[in-house]
């Protein structure tokens, strides 16, 4: 039962999440590319003031799988390496977190990329 309660909660923070960036692209005249810049830094700020660990604590996987946790990964990221190496890990510590899922993102597009045929829009 407490998989299910887990499974649940991450539904409901990731499904809140999405909500707000489908309210926001319906209702404003915010481009879909603003908006998930805008959760990137939203997820940076919180981080930074160590307000999104509780929406992770929550949410588990919800939380941490859209550009929010992104952001909040790079916040970590760079507090811990500035923690580690003074001022100047503020520059290489959200890179460094972020590296796997970044490295995982390229090579991903890569192989999708030579799998498919890419066609034009019109």
């Amino acid at each position: 039962m407490e998989m299910v309660s887990e499974y649940l909660r991450a539904f409901l923070c990731g499904g809140v999440i999405c909500l707000i960036g489908q309210i926001l692209i319906d209702k404003t005249p915010l481009t879909p590319a603003r908006i998930l810049v805008s959760y990137v830094v939203t997820g940076v700020i919180l981080g930074g003031l160590g307000l999104y660990k509780y929406v992770v604590e929550f949410g588990g996987a919800g939380a941490t799988v859209p550009l929010t946790g992104f952001g909040f990964l790079l916040a970590k990221g760079v507090q811990k390496a500035v923690a580690e190496h003074g001022l100047l890990g503020a520059l290489s510590g959200g890179v460094t977190a972020a590296a796997a899922g970044i490295t995982a993102s390229i090579f991903f597009g890569y192989l999708i990329a030579l799998i498919c045929k890419p066609k034009s829009k019109s």
